[in-house]
């Protein structure tokens, strides 16, 4: 029987989630089974995937054939490099401890990568919103003082006539002058 590891659909229409499976070629996409290895989640980003790496390197090694879509996922957690790794060993060019060793290393670069793209993404979104935020604080002072404007009731000083004889002499005085000297140049 020619098994394949292969995604399992199950979710709403249009809200995909799989089941990492292994299961005979021949069964239906979403029927019977063999083993369920793990899940995978495109909705999220990153896509949530959680695998057990020890059983899919065990079917690997026993002949499964992976789907192109599952093998994808199968060497972004690491099984292909496993078995890669796993053959060294068998060939007597690795140790086991060697072997490991470059395994978690590869691991933890990996990690770290798709922390660094999380991280930068929620940075982004940070800034995007504290823009934001201010735009709006902005806009709100400006209603603000024009509701303040509208509200304030309008008060009105009444002049004295002495104000009045005041600007009216200041103004006299200063046009005064200037006709004078208008006056003396002509002649």
């Amino acid at each position: 029987m020619p098994a394949r590891i292969r995604l399992q659909r199950h979710g709403k229409k249009g809200r995909p989630f799989y089941h990492i499976v292994v299961a005979d070629g021949r069964a239906p996409r979403d029927g019977k089974f063999i083993e369920r290895l793990g899940t995978y989640n495109p909705l999220t980003s990153p896509a949530t995937i959680d695998l057990d790496i020890d059983k899919a390197v065990e079917w690997i090694k026993s002949g499964v054939q992976p789907s192109d879509t599952c093998r994808a996922i199968l060497s972004f957690k690491g099984v292909m490099f496993k078995y890669h790794l796993l053959r060294g060993i068998e060939k007597g060019a690795l140790t086991q401890e060697q072997a490991d060793a470059k395994f978690e290393a590869w691991k933890n670069e990996k990690e770290a990568k798709i922390n660094s793209k999380l991280n930068k993404g929620v940075e982004e979104i940070n800034k995007d919103t504290r823009k934001r935020l201010e735009a709006e604080a902005k806009v709100r002072e400006a209603k603000a003082a024009a509701i303040i404007a509208k509200n304030t009731p309008v008060v009105e000083v009444e002049e004295s006539p002495v104000a009045e004889v005041e600007v009216d002499e200041v103004v006299a005085e200063v046009e005064t002058p200037a006709q004078e000297e208008t006056t003396q140049t002509e002649e």
